[in-house]
């Protein structure tokens, strides 16, 4: 059985990934998206760590901590950088 500390540490992994998730969704700015989406990624590894799944935390931080993240970054790069308001 998780202990109070235990317990809270979780709650608050899982509600740090979620808002970082729904801001990366929200955000105009794409490297801050990004950014957003990069920490989502490592607070959920940690949730997964914390839930005894050390497999599953490991893959989340490379794959989507690491390399999502990076090729989100030099996707957006090569792209031109960031979003212009078109003339209307």
């Amino acid at each position: 059985m998780p202990t109070d500390v235990e317990l809270a540490l979780m709650a608050v992994s899982a509600t740090a990934a979620v808002v970082l998730a729904v801001a990366a969704v929200q955000l105009k700015n794409l490297v801050r998206a990004v950014v957003a989406y990069a920490l989502a990624s490592v607070f959920l590894a940690a949730l997964f760590f914390q839930l005894a799944s050390p497999f599953a935390g490991a893959l989340e931080l490379t794959v989507g901590a690491g390399l999502v993240a990076v090729l989100f970054l030099v996707a957006i790069t090569l792209a031109g950088g960031e979003e212009r308001e078109v003339p209307g």
